[in-house]
């Protein structure tokens, strides 16, 4: 697999969005100031709360396929790679990573079953668009922490993926959970969520390598991101921590990842957590994951130059 270097653009865009001048703008600006080859498009799915059944994604929450396609050809134009991850998420706003049923199906109650029956169709429709525009690579949803154990439901949703898709195929596990997924076999590339404390990155990387080195696949962190107030570099993966904007502390994160994982030679690339589809004026009072005119921004560009 050649190397990723790589941001998430417009996640979670809702209809209409890709097809705007400000989104092509800022794809534009994307591949100008950073150095990335590669995106991945995250198209929303949303289902009413954590145990409802039914994953929709023909809702004005998720962005229309002729504007996806249209966008994916726009990104390749550019001289991008494009990877699809489409990911689920509840409308009460719960995460996605507490989605859960009962182990064994139970008269009267919400299924495993016709949930992932719900969301291999959802994952299969946006299979097809990938295999219809020459997609690189095919993401089987993110961070789905309690889906994930049930190992042969899993298989057989990957299954079915690649029956309409011929690509790389990865699933993008959340942090500190590499070594629980059991059927990493069953994809191309093992891939994670990268939001781990500024000074705990040699004792994860040490984790994740076992993980690797067993099923012998190629790695990448399908995202990674720091936000840009103080304190958010020790705990990345909350992204409910307020206070005051520091855009250094986020530049420092960034740095200490880059370190840390070029003394790995199996971490195969990043796609970094992320670039809106329209830009905000101002980075100074910008706190989120954004790095878009941030200092952090210029760290990224060099370790991808140099890549």
């Amino acid at each position: 697999m050649k190397y990723i270097k790589g941001i998430t653009f417009a996640p979670f865009a809702r209809r209409g969005a890709l097809s705007t001048t400000e989104a092509h703008t800022s794809l534009d600006r994307l591949v100008e100031r950073t150095n990335a080859d590669f995106i991945i498009l995250v198209p929303t799915g949303l289902q009413d709360h954590p145990q409802a059944e039914i994953v929709d994604y023909k809702s004005e929450a998720t962005m229309g396929d002729e504007e996806l396609i249209a966008f994916i050809e726009y990104a390749h134009s550019k001289g991008l790679r494009v990877a699809l991850k489409p990911t689920v998420n509840c409308k009460n706003g719960t995460w996605r990573a507490h989605i859960n049923f009962f182990d064994e199906d139970v008269p009267c109650e919400p299924k495993w079953c016709n949930w992932f029956a719900s969301y291999t169709e959802f994952q299969v429709h946006f299979a097809e668009i990938a295999e219809k525009c020459g997609c690189e690579m095919f993401i089987a949803g993110c961070e789905m922490v309690q889906a994930q154990r049930r190992e042969a439901e899993c298989r057989k949703m990957i299954a079915d993926i690649r029956q309409r898709y011929s690509g790389l195929v990865s699933y993008n596990t959340d942090k500190y959970q590499e070594h629980n997924v059991k059927w990493w076999d069953a994809v191309d590339v093992i891939s994670s969520s990268g939001y781990y404390p500024i000074n705990d990155w040699e004792n994860q990387l040490n984790r994740i390598e076992r993980v690797v080195k067993q099923f012998n696949k190629p790695f990448f962190f399908a995202e990674c991101g720091c936000m840009s107030v103080k304190g958010s570099n020790l705990v990345p993966n909350d992204w409910s921590v307020r206070g005051e904007i520091d855009l250094q502390g986020q530049a420092d994160w960034y740095k200490a990842m880059f370190d840390a994982c070029s003394k790995r030679d199996w971490v195969s690339g990043f796609a970094v957590w992320d670039w809106a589809w329209k830009q905000y004026e101002n980075a100074e009072i910008n706190g989120g994951y954004d790095i878009y005119m941030k200092p952090a921004e210029k760290v990224v560009k060099e370790f991808y130059g140099g890549k």
